[in-house]
């Protein structure tokens, strides 16, 4: 009688336990303290969602940077009059640049 009495008691607490044990070991949704290009670890509904903002982020980046050398190097082509550089780069500007 007295075990079953201790067994009822101790099957709520080790229940509270296990769940509070399970909301602890859950991952922050995403690297809130790095940056979009050192992130490297998503979880849940709110880490996908922030991936594809990020994925989205890096895209924008890269074709900026693009753009960025683009104008810088038809700027260098002009000012070495090399005429098929400057229609290269003119046409990655034009690719490249939104």
């Amino acid at each position: 009688m007295e075990y079953q009495t201790l067994f009822n008691k101790l099957i709520p607490i080790s229940v509270v336990v296990l769940l509070s044990a399970c909301g602890a070991s859950q991952p922050p949704p995403y690297q809130q303290d790095r940056a979009p290009e050192d992130r490297d670890q998503y979880s849940g509904a709110e880490g996908l969602t922030q991936q594809q903002k990020d994925q989205s982020y890096l895209m924008n980046k890269e074709l900026s940077d693009k753009c960025t050398a683009a104008k810088i190097d038809v700027a260098i082509a002009q000012a070495d009059k090399n005429a098929n550089e400057v229609k290269k780069q003119s046409e990655l500007i034009r690719s490249t640049c939104l």
